[in-house]
């Protein structure tokens, strides 16, 4: 399997195919509408936004849409980004997704996710260096009927890209390692963790926190709605109610999950 190249999409064609990807990646149920049109990419397109694919092999792999977004001048917001499964890609358009916003001297990218989706929160936070800095409940509200999103409610946390941030620049190669939070040896309580595959959440006055996710909520949605339905509310009462306090996630691990500070 050959080299992936990333570049921006320019023709109807290429949309069409994006679209057709995302079809795949989130198939939608008929009567609903799907994540993005071949009529919004050219719109965004010719408006000067960002509209890219990642090619191996000559087929589409993987494509990502963002947009100029607040504060102006600033800010590009990734409103959807996705790649084949196995396709190792993901990384790929971020770096590229990166340097077209250094190049018009942007400064950060914002995109949501889902917060109990753990592969998606370990990509996020140590493969890319972004941290949560919002939470938003039902930010979609309840009509996300895809394989992927069904049957849960559509809250998800703002991610910040800062692109000078020295752990981003680690984490695409432009620096040293940086000293992640879970290297600091700062000695953390549970407030929220996994008994028996339910959510229990621990009262604790500590100053650095850990949160956890289940390690598979998108199955946990298919086999067991009501503790997956638990799993969200339990997300939203702890890690949304530190960030609304003003805490600050520092790290991410594949089995304790967040590792948050109360204050910065």
């Amino acid at each position: 399997m050959g080299d992936s190249v990333v570049r921006e999409l320019h023709e109807l064609d290429e949309f069409r195919e994006v679209e057709r990807l995302y079809d795949e990646i989130w198939p939608h149920a008929a009567g609903h509408g799907r994540v993005l049109t071949v009529e919004l990419m050219r719109a965004l397109d010719h408006a000067g936004n960002y509209v890219a694919g990642a090619y191996r092999d000559g087929r589409l792999v993987g494509a990502s849409v963002a947009f100029f977004g607040a504060p102006i001048g600033e800010t590009l917001h990734s409103h959807a980004t996705g790649a084949v499964a196995g396709s190792g890609v993901g990384f790929a358009l971020k770096r590229h997704q990166r340097e077209w916003a250094l190049a018009r001297g942007l400064r950060r990218i914002t995109w949501t996710f889902d917060p109990l989706v753990r592969r998606n929160a370990y990509f996020n936070l140590v493969k890319l260096g972004a941290r949560p800095e919002q939470y938003l409940p039902n930010f979609y509200g309840d009509d996300m009927v895809d394989t992927v999103n069904g049957g849960d409610r559509s809250d998800r946390v703002l991610a910040v890209w800062r692109l000078h941030d020295p752990l981003v620049r680690a984490a695409v190669g432009e620096a040293e390692p940086a000293e992640r939070g879970a290297d600091s040896g700062v000695r953390a309580e549970a407030a929220l963790v996994e008994r028996d595959g339910r959510p229990v959440s621990v009262r604790t006055d500590a100053e650095v926190v850990r949160v956890a996710v289940p390690a598979d909520i998108e199955a946990m949605r298919r086999t067991d709605p009501e503790a997956a339905g638990a799993w969200r509310s339990a997300l939203r009462e702890v890690l949304g109610g530190l960030l609304d306090a003003g805490a600050r996630v520092l790290d991410f691990d594949r089995e304790a999950g967040y590792l948050v500070a109360r204050r910065l």
